[in-house]
This record gives C-alpha cells, sequence and structure tokens, in this order.
C-alpha cells in the first residue's frame, strides 16, 4: 500500500478501499453529469463523517459544473476538512 494512503486511512479513519473506489469513481466521473457529481459529493461527505447539507451540495455541484472543475486527491482532501 501507498504511503500516502496509509497516512490518509491513519489521518482520517476512512478505509483503503473506500479510498480506492472514490479514486476511481473520480477519475472516471463525467463532471458535466450533475447525477455524477452529486453521488461524489455525497461519498466525499460520507467518508469524512460530514453533514453537507443539501444547499452546501447544491453550491459544490454548481461549482463544479459551472466552471468545470475536475477533482484531484488535493481537493478531495480540502472537502474532507
Amino acid at each position: 500500500m501507498n504511503n500516502f494512503f496509509m497516512r490518509v486511512e491513519q489521518k482520517t479513519g476512512v478505509d483503503f478501499e473506500e479510498i480506492m473506489a472514490l479514486a476511481n469513481a473520480i477519475s472516471h466521473a463525467n463532471f458535466q453529469d450533475e447525477r455524477q457529481v452529486r453521488k461524489i459529493v455525497r461519498k466525499v461527505g460520507r467518508l469524512a463523517k460530514r453533514d453537507v447539507t443539501k444547499e452546501m451540495e447544491d453550491r459544490i455541484v454548481a461549482s463544479i459544473l459551472q466552471n468545470g472543475e475536475q477533482l484531484d486527491m488535493s481537493a478531495i482532501e480540502r472537502m474532507m476538512k
């Protein structure tokens, strides 16, 4: 297992397989598809053990769709804090 993922797992308490499933979902996601973006935002919130209100989800999704932003590991890490 990669040291980076081990540190993330230790820091967040998120299982390695869940991290890899999220990374896989992100790498294959169409960030112009609102349903896919919402699913990823919810999954990140769940993994981070954070309540993502409907309003917050709407803002994040709108930002990603409007700006065409792609999520990378640093963006995920910021969302998990």
